[in-house]
């Protein structure tokens, strides 16, 4: 049972910070896989990210309101490329973890039989503005999503074939702007699974303070007003993994001791670690429940032979 990281990188095809990224994954190497969707192969200059870009016939045009085909693209791939892919985590090239490795790797195994979704009932005026083409929808559809989510692999596949047997309609929606912050709501209402995913935020988002009219806030200084505003918004929102926006320039130091430092009394508790433990173990049984089954068998059938045969 795997993580599929899959990142949306189609401006500047790189990571505001790619090692951060890279220390943070290394210690969950066992079960994280890492995907990028790009723009140019090309033009790509990190290694790494090369490495884990998904093949070219795989690349869907994007622009910064139409970027839902990248999604399904993404998805796609990963189910593709290996089967035990479980959560399929949504990230874009500002994003960064602000979860311990220990603490994100206890969620996945408390809640991968879930998706991590924050929906509501669409806020805007329909009749003013065409986000998802939501007007052209009955009531019951017009519903948000938050843009960066997660998905189980259950939830992952209804998507992709929604957008195949459903062609349609999944067109008109992805035709209006910003589809993303809409389509997946309502693909999972319309297949009646929505009331079963865990609606709360993964990806912690400043929009008091917006950067542009349709961007929130870019957290740049390191300053006490940002740390407090992540340290604030991960006490109240128990799901929360990620930060969004990140500028290059956010200094590594503080990422890391949100990361590291803060976290750490926090992870080393001993009963935690005997808790993760037990889940990951809880999880082997029921993997392997067919195989445990036949072992037993083989073990008590031996032994039944051996006392009529061999014991006196």
């Amino acid at each position: 049972m795997k993580i599929a990281l899959c990142f949306i990188i189609s401006y500047s095809q790189k990571l505001n910070k790619e090692q951060i990224w890279i220390d943070w994954i290394n210690p969950n190497k066992d079960i994280i896989q890492v995907y990028f969707h790009y723009k140019d192969y090309s033009t790509i200059s990190s290694g790494w990210i090369k490495s884990k870009a998904i093949h070219p016939f795989c690349i869907k045009q994007t622009s910064y309101t139409h970027v839902v085909p990248a999604y399904i693209s993404l998805m796609s791939f990963a189910l593709n490329d290996c089967p035990e892919n479980q959560w399929f985590i949504f990230l874009t090239d500002s994003c960064v973890p602000i979860i311990s490795p220990f603490k994100f790797r206890e969620l996945f195994f408390e809640n991968y039989s879930k998706s991590i979704m924050s929906w509501r009932n669409a806020w805007w005026n329909i009749r003013f503005c065409n986000r998802a083409n939501l007007h052209k929808l009955q009531e019951e559809f017009r519903l948000a999503n938050d843009p960066w989510f997660i998905l189980k692999k259950e939830d992952a596949k209804k998507c992709i074939t929604y957008s195949q047997r459903n062609s349609t309609i999944f067109d008109i929606i992805c035709q209006g702007p910003i589809a993303n912050e809409s389509i997946f709501a309502i693909i999972l209402y319309s297949l009646h699974s929505l009331h079963c995913v865990i609606s709360s935020v993964t990806h912690a988002t400043d929009w008091s303070k917006m950067s542009s009219a349709t961007s929130p806030y870019v957290f740049k200084y390191g300053n006490k007003e940002e740390i407090n505003f992540i340290t604030n918004f991960l006490e109240k929102n128990k799901y929360t993994m990620f930060l969004r926006k990140v500028d290059p320039s956010f200094p590594d130091t503080i990422i890391s001791d949100i990361l590291y430092n803060k976290d750490e009394k926090y992870i080393i508790t001993l009963h935690r670690r005997i808790k993760l433990f037990m889940l990951e173990y809880y999880y082997f049984l029921r993997k392997n429940t067919l195989f445990i089954a036949i072992f037993l068998f083989f073990i008590t059938s031996f032994h039944y032979i051996y006392n009529i045969f061999f014991v006196v």
